[in-house]
């Protein structure tokens, strides 16, 4: 390939990963528009599958008065209302999917610019991994109506892409050495892959703890007026065990991409296992993991405890990714930035 081509293929992977950006948040935008809209908007109604009418006629809520949520102003909600908050929330998924379409080119061209998998260095690692989040929230929405996860997730994808286009970027250069193996697209693959899951989880979990502490001051306070985006969400119940499967999910695959790691370590380093500081914090990351989900298996052990376990777990990844590359040393530090 001439270096014309690897220069233009490599000016339209950072083009398309700056529209992707543009788009996430625009994309968060309209959820944040969908989340004020629904302020509003009583408890029994589903902002994604819009109904005729908002209540039926006789309905001890048919008379209520909730507030208008750009003045405050009591007002009684109508199905245009419904309508409304659901528009800006298929608004945001069309643009989500439109910026994953932006996101996979940019990553695919940065590969080809290359001229290997877009893996070697803390900038491909972060569109790579960000892009398997956007993937796994998008294949969710369409399989279990998550919709309502939309803010969080795309608040993260613009937080990601904007560090990684802004702080982390490294022009394309070629792979030392020790990553010119086909280890490097099994392992690093499998991370990735779990990675967006776990993120998924992540996000479902601090869902879970905004839920359930909303749904506690309710039982307290029955009196409560119950509106707003978070009262659209399905139930804390629901939603931690969105969590659950999300995590159980991942927790194989980081378990393989662990084992595949050592395997690797072993052809390039001539060890499986040296206590470097990112295979110590990988197997951190699993012991979390592994806690989790097997006192959610045994124990039934669910609630706050088991959110706040996966949120350490998921704390624990990201310092293995950011914190390990960024202030620590050691073998795996030829990837840098």
């Amino acid at each position: 390939m001439s270096e014309s081509t690897i220069e233009m293929l490599a000016e339209l992977s950072n083009s398309a990963m700056y529209a992707a950006t543009v788009v996430y948040a625009l994309a968060m935008l309209m959820h944040v528009v969908e989340w004020a809209q629904a302020r509003g908007l009583p408890a029994d109604v589903d902002v994604s599958t819009p109904t005729p009418a908002l209540v039926s006629a006789g309905s001890a809520d048919a008379t209520a008065q909730t507030p208008d949520p750009w003045t405050d102003e009591p007002r009684s909600p109508t199905s245009d209302d419904v309508e409304r908050t659901d528009k800006f929330g298929r608004i945001g998924l069309s643009l989500t999917v439109l910026a994953l379409l932006l996101h996979t080119a940019g990553v695919v061209t940065r590969g080809l610019a290359a001229q290997r998998v877009p893996w070697g260095s803390m900038y491909e690692f972060a569109i790579t991994g960000s892009l398997a989040v956007a993937v796994a929230y998008v294949v969710l929405v369409r399989g279990y109506r998550i919709r309502w996860l939309g803010l969080p997730v795309t608040g993260f994808l613009l937080t990601v892409l904007g560090l990684a286009v802004i702080v982390l970027y490294r022009p394309v250069a070629p792979l030392v050495p020790a990553l010119h193996s086909y280890w490097l697209v099994i392992h690093v693959s499998a991370a990735a892959i779990a990675g967006g899951a776990l993120t998924v989880g992540a996000l479902a979990s601090v869902l879970y703890l905004l839920r359930s502490r909303l749904e506690a001051k309710a039982a307290a306070a029955p009196e409560m007026p119950r509106t707003g985006f978070l009262w659209r969400t399905p139930s804390a119940t629901d939603i931690d065990r969105l969590a659950y499967r999300a995590h159980a999910f991942a927790f194989p695959l980081w378990t393989f991409a662990v084992l595949a790691g050592a395997i690797w370590a072993e052809y390039a380093w001539g060890r499986f296992w040296g206590w470097d500081p990112k295979e110590v914090w990988a197997f951190i990351t699993w012991v979390a993991y592994a806690a989790y989900l097997h006192a959610r298996a045994t124990s039934g052990w669910q609630g706050r405890g088991a959110a706040y376990v996966a949120l350490a777990g998921y704390a624990t990844f990201l310092f293995n990714f950011l914190g390990i590359n960024l202030l620590g040393s050691g073998l795996h530090a030829y990837s840098g930035m």
